[in-house]
């Protein structure tokens, strides 16, 4: 993606880290809590034919999923995979492609549904680790883990994680950290930062 899509990624930052509350609408499995109430964001998934990675793989956490799209919805916020689905991975949409130049933006629950979701053991990356991602034109790109974050969504870092790249890079985020019980939701988000090496 070029330089504009880049800039549309980084516009769009500030929208996923208001949304990220929703990586994971459950207790952790080994907690109880009341059920939450259901997303209300729109549909996640629209048709879309132009190029986009299919699925992610992270090995070392035995994560596999496809990949849907996703975008903001109508109130603004990314809209992000069912909570009923724990286990489906999304990309956003107007992040680039990966592979392309800038950060790839892959999201995914750590929980839902009371069960644990598919990035459940994402705090368990390591520089290193390898992630895979295959795309719709039948390439298989790996990235290499370089660090990882664990932030308070209150101090989203949005620039670290949208902020214009001159390489091609990848972001997988969920929620992490001390679950909420009054708001649904975890306090902070885990967020991998990987590179493209083939």
């Amino acid at each position: 993606m070029g330089k504009h899509g880049q800039g549309v990624a980084v516009a769009g930052a500030l929208l996923l880290s208001l949304t990220l509350s929703g990586c994971g609408s459950d207790a952790a499995p080994a907690a109880s809590a009341a059920a939450p109430k259901p997303s209300t964001s729109v549909p996640v998934t629209k048709p879309f034919t132009g190029l986009r990675p299919t699925s992610v793989e992270i090995p070392k956490i035995g994560a596999k999923s496809s990949l849907i799209t996703v975008l903001p919805n109508k109130d603004g916020q990314i809209s992000v995979p069912s909570v009923k689905t724990p286990m489906q991975a999304a990309w956003y949409r107007l992040s680039p492609v990966p592979g392309d130049i800038g950060p790839a933006i892959v999201l995914g629950h750590v929980d839902g549904n009371h069960q644990p979701g598919i990035f459940y053991k994402l705090k368990d990356v390591n520089p290193g680790d390898e992630v895979d991602i295959e795309r719709s034109d039948g390439k298989k790109l790996k990235f290499v883990v370089d660090h990882k974050d664990e932030v308070p969504k209150d101090t989203f870092p949005t620039q670290a994680v949208f902020g214009n790249t001159d390489k091609a890079q990848l972001r997988l985020i969920t929620c992490g950290g001390v679950f909420d019980h009054a708001e649904h939701s975890y306090k902070d988000n885990i967020v991998v930062y990987a590179n493209l090496v083939s």
